[in-house]
């Protein structure tokens, strides 16, 4: 029996390891309006555009799978198209400084995986668990994940709710709070991976 065990588990293949293409990926941010004059605000739209990251899937042995993420957080832009140049700079400036994500003192933003569950047998939908850095706290998140591997690609889809505050972000108000934005914000990710080992 120790035989048979020790020779399947020298069978058991390698995972393939992939980076993520930035230039073929996305990861976009909603920020929801709120308060009791929230149609005087509007909706942000944020996107990151400097990332990198590392995957390791193993479509055997799930539990062999990892995924490794960094996001320069001052690469962060808001894409708001409803409001004016003006406007959407304030924005920017108001996101990126001290009051929010502070990115001179908090310049990066990690993912490092610590699991995966409730995969389907075929090993195209599951969920990923993980701990997420943000503003200098890190925290367990777990969100659902869509996998779709062809040749040396592989393709990650999803999306995850964040409170603000479980990461000491409070909420940016204006107007004495009549108007502001909302704790949870939804961050949807699409990451396209090239794989680097033979």
């Amino acid at each position: 029996m120790s035989l048979v065990l020790s020779t399947s588990w020298a069978q058991e293949p390698s995972p393939a390891v992939y980076t993520i293409d930035a230039a073929r990926s996305k990861i976009e941010i909603t920020v929801f309006r709120d308060g009791l004059l929230k149609g005087m605000g509007h909706d942000h739209t944020v996107a990151a555009k400097s990332f990198s990251g590392e995957a390791r899937f193993n479509s055997v042995n799930l539990k062999d799978s990892s995924v490794h993420l960094n996001i320069e957080s001052g690469s962060l832009v808001v894409l708001d198209s409803n409001v004016s140049e003006k406007d959407r700079k304030e924005i920017q400036a108001t996101m990126l400084g001290a009051k929010v994500l502070n990115v001179n003192e908090f310049p990066k933003i990690l993912f490092h995986s610590a699991g995966v569950s409730n995969a389907t047998k075929t090993g195209e939908d599951l969920t990923l668990n993980g701990r997420l850095n943000l503003h200098g706290v890190e925290r367990e998140i777990s969100f659902p994940v869509q996998i779709h591997q062809e040749n040396n690609l592989l393709r990650a889809t999803g999306m995850v709710a964040i409170a603000q505050t479980d990461f000491g972000i409070k909420p940016v108000k204006a107007a004495l709070g009549t108007v502001r934005v909302k704790d949870q914000i939804k961050v949807e990710f699409d990451f396209l991976a090239v794989r680097v080992n033979p």
